[in-house]
């Protein structure tokens, strides 16, 4: 131990802990969060800095890297050189940066991930929008420290007329603390922040209006705006990204999936590399190739489908499992006066615009300063010019310039500055030109002077000032945005948007939906052949239509107990004549599986509609199940069970009820069961249900379902597959006794039709009146819209009449009552009044009324 020096013993602890708060601190000042102000780290600010003090401009010609990391390095930044180029580089790379704010020249890496090339290689020099947060830096706007060896000195904030913060965002892991801020952009964030000058008391929401989602380099689709909301008014929030892709179709006509842009951070050559593993797996199905065409002109991912591969079931499932889709964990944490501070959006551009007002104060201060001491020199100038001979004599007679200007300031009562510029003032300053410059520069400072007054008195005017400035930064530097914004229907009202009309809704066997303006559609008379309704693809006919109205929220039943839910605005519009679109691209339904029935709900979210209406549902077998529209008012994506089926069952139909309707259950073989729906108990979803009615013969089936109330004047219609069809009434309109008697379920039913080999099977069953149109389409894509008015009240056991005439081997597909429309005319083709001579001859040969009786005697 040296003389003079002695240990002084301390606790480990206390030490330890000491050192770790102070080694803390540094790191969360000092390195890894941004200032609110200017939005950089140190790290950052230097780079910048050190460029200016290079001299590379954007209007000057590059530099080698090296040369400006050595400059950053050896003035400000004493750490590693890979930790100043990395930045560097990183604030050139268009793919990382919303606005980049170094133009770099060589290779400065791939979104592929390859590294950058070594700092010899390559040059940079500033951009345009890099010396907008630089500027003003000369005239005293922010405070200025030692830089570390105490030789020179940087600047603790840029004075920056653009909030970067906000624009570029910034990551960073500190001790106990991490940040992660969004990139957004620049238009609307100026516009929001013009909008809080203009209004100090408007709040998230309002500000929201203008700065909508966070706007990514990369682009994409942010996907739900839950997350965004909750970033901007905590500061904290989960963004899902998601890439954009489409579906095209290749010279060869099969179907692929292009991917134009991707999730933000997300390093394509190893989603490409991990989507190809998982395809290998089997993990991934309906992909043969993946290619990566991306080029100079932009970013393009192809995914090659296999011939029987549903394009939106394969993308689903890239988004499910791949890096296609992302999340972005918002984190507003930055330093706040010193201290680390999580902040929402408003708080943010709170900070910004308190910040660029101080810029300006300080601005104006020193501009003002200037112009004072400049003013103060020209009256001395001007005096001079005034009395120049008698100066001149002074100056003369003196033996040196300090004594001259003691003699100047004793004589004019001058400063020691305006002394000292009358004595430096040139030969030429004495011509009359010369002295008239004088007075007009003086004339226009004191003007100036004047004005930077009134700025430092006038908060308005320095807010105005700020507007000013952030409007030539926008029309300057704004851009649209990338990044689209995919909202749900909860989130955006869109209904809002959409015309509440009525839509007839296809599905055609082969699953292809679309909705179309019921106005498309003709009316015409009974027997009529018909019109075109769908271009069906080969082995395809259309099995369901109903309609509906845009606003209404529909569920979907399939064929193995699951339920669906979707808005009707949300299928795809087309042309009577069109396809439609797969069913399985709006929702993910399992490809073996089959839509069975639909029901058009007005509200999902109202307490006491979906407590007190139900849905009811039977199966092939003869199945009834009861629940509670409750229970259904919260699907997942994958959709919920809605029943179990056994096994050789499957769901049929799926009705809305209000718990005392009564039911019709029609089988295949021609007879229905009424019962009231108060005999089946109510279960939960998961419950397979109880018996509806016995099946006459083995090969017998359920064909449709009824809910009515009891007291109901609606006449059953009932259609068989050859064409035939009639209505009955649900109760005698005389007596108000039920045609079809009310019996207890699990029975046999009663005949509702008379089934010969000429009907062929049941087909439908339907409640309807007067007021209803009927639209009817058969196996070969043919439509006709007849009135029910115009159909026959029978018996209920009768044979019925051709409500359409089929071609040889022709059958119906699919039976749908419509609102009537008064206001068209009818539309007359050919064959119509032969078609009715036809018709009444058939009736009357057949027998009908004796048929009527004896059906009833034998029930």
């Amino acid at each position: 131990m040296a003389e003079g020096e002695k240990i002084i013993k301390i606790n480990i602890e206390d030490e330890m802990k000491s050192a770790y708060i102070d080694y803390s601190m540094s790191v969360i000042v000092s390195r890894a969060l941004p200032d609110v102000r200017d939005g950089f780290k140190p790290v950052h600010r230097r780079v910048l800095y050190g460029m200016q003090d290079l001299g590379v401009y954007s209007n000057k010609a590059h530099k080698k890297s090296a040369r400006i990391v050595g400059e950053v390095l050896g003035k400000y930044h004493p750490h590693g050189d890979s930790s100043v180029y990395d930045t560097m580089v990183r604030m050139a790379q268009y793919w990382s940066l919303r606005y980049p704010l170094v133009d770099g020249q060589g290779n400065f890496g791939s979104m592929d991930g390859d590294s950058p090339a070594a700092m010899r290689y390559t040059e940079a020099r500033l951009r345009k929008i890099s010396e907008e947060m630089l500027g003003d830096l000369d005239k005293e706007t922010v405070d200025f420290v030692a830089n570390f060896d105490d030789s020179l000195t940087e600047p603790t904030v840029l004075p920056t007329k653009i909030p970067n913060l906000l624009i570029n965002g910034a990551s960073g892991i500190a001790v106990g603390m991490a940040t992660n801020m969004a990139p957004h952009n620049l238009t609307e964030v100026i516009n929001g922040t013009i909008a809080y000058v203009d209004d100090n008391d408007i709040d998230i929401e309002g500000l929201m209006k203008f700065v909508t989602a966070p706007d990514f380099p990369t682009g994409g689709t942010i996907y739900g705006y839950e997350g965004v909301k909750s970033a901007f008014e905590t500061g904290k929030g989960r963004i899902v990204i998601r890439a954009k892709a489409n579906i095209e179709e290749n010279k060869h006509g099969r179907e692929h999936i292009v991917v134009n842009e991707i999730p933000y951070l997300v390093n394509k050559a190893d989603m490409i590399k991990k989507t190809a593993d998982l395809v290998n797996d089997g993990k991934i199905e309906g992909i043969t190739d993946i290619r990566d065409e991306s080029d100079r002109n932009g970013l393009r991912v192809v995914y090659e489908l296999k011939r029987d591969a549903i394009p939106n079931v394969v993308l689903n499932k890239l988004f499910k499992f791949t890096a296609l889709q992302t999340s972005f964990s918002v984190n507003n944490i930055c330093l706040v006066d010193g201290r680390p501070e999580l902040l929402n959006l408003k708080q943010m551009i709170e900070k910004f615009v308190e910040f660029r007002h101080e810029v300006i104060v300080r601005r104006t201060k020193y501009e003002l300063r200037k112009a004072e001491e400049r003013a103060h020199l020209l009256e001395g100038l001007i005096i001079a010019s005034d009395n120049i001979d008698e100066v001149i004599k002074i100056i003369r007679a003196s033996k040196s310039p300090e004594v001259a200007r003691e003699n100047l300031i004793k004589r004019f009562d001058l400063s020691e500055l305006q002394s000292r510029a009358i004595v430096e003032m040139r030969l030429r300053q004495l011509t009359g030109l010369e002295q008239d410059k004088l007075r007009t520069e003086y004339e226009e400072l004191m003007t100036t002077i004047a004005d930077l007054k009134d700025i430092l008195a006038n908060r308005s005017r320095r807010m105005q000032i700020i507007k000013e400035e952030l409007i030539y930064i926008r029309d300057k530097y704004g851009d649209d945005r990338r990044s689209v914004i995919e909202y749900s229907a909860s989130e955006m009202r869109i209904e809002d948007l959409i015309p509440d009309e009525e839509v007839v809704v296809t599905i055609s066997r082969a699953g292809y939906i679309k909705r179309t303006s019921l106005s498309e559609y003709k009316v015409q008379n009974r027997g009529g052949t018909g019109s075109k309704g769908s271009t069906t693809r080969d082995k395809d006919f259309l099995e369901s239509i109903f309609v509906a109205t845009n606003h209404n929220y529909l569920m979907v039943f399939t064929e193995k107990g699951k339920c669906f839910w979707m808005r009707v605005f949300e299928v795809p519009e087309g042309s009577k004549t069109s396809k439609g679109r797969a069913i399985q691209n709006l929702i993910n339904i399992e490809q073996d599986d089959k839509i069975k029935a639909y029901i058009n709900v007005k509200d999902l979210t109202d307490e006491e509609y979906v407590n007190n209406n139900f849905i009811v549902m039977c199966t092939k077998n003869g199945i009834i199940k009861k629940s509670k529209l409750e229970a259904y008012s919260r699907p997942r994506s994958n959709g919920i069970n809605a029943i179990n089926i056994n096994e050789g069952d499957e769901l049929l139909e799926a009705k809305l009820t209000n718990g005392n309707q009564e039911i019709i259950l029609a089988k295949k073989s021609g007879y229905a069961i009424r019962f009231n729906e108060s005999t089946v108990r109510t279960v939960g979803r998961n419950s397979i249900g109880v018996k509806g009615v016995k099946m006459s013969k083995p090969d017998d089936e359920v064909i449709g379902m009824i809910c009515l109330e009891p007291d109901s004047e609606n006449s059953i219609l009932v259609v068989s597959e050859n064409g035939y069809g009639k209505r009955s009434f649900f109760n005698d309109p005389e007596t108000g006794e039920p045609v079809y008697r009310v019996t207890n379920r699990g029975g046999k039913g009663v005949k509702t039709i008379s089934v010969t080999e000429k009907t062929g099977n049941l087909i439908a069953i339907k409640n309807v009146t007067d007021d209803d149109d009927l639209m009817i389409i058969t196996k070969r894509g043919i439509t006709i819209r007849s009135r029910v008015d115009q159909i026959r009240v029978m018996g209920r056991a009768a044979q019925g009449v051709k409500v359409i005439n089929l071609s040889k081997g022709g059958e119906i597909a699919a039976v749908a009552k419509v609102p009537k429309e008064e206001d068209e005319d009818l539309e007359n083709i050919d064959g119509i009044e032969n078609n009715e001579n036809q018709e009444n001859t058939e009736d009357s040969n057949n027998g009908i009324d004796n048929a009527d009786t004896d059906s009833e005697n034998k029930d």
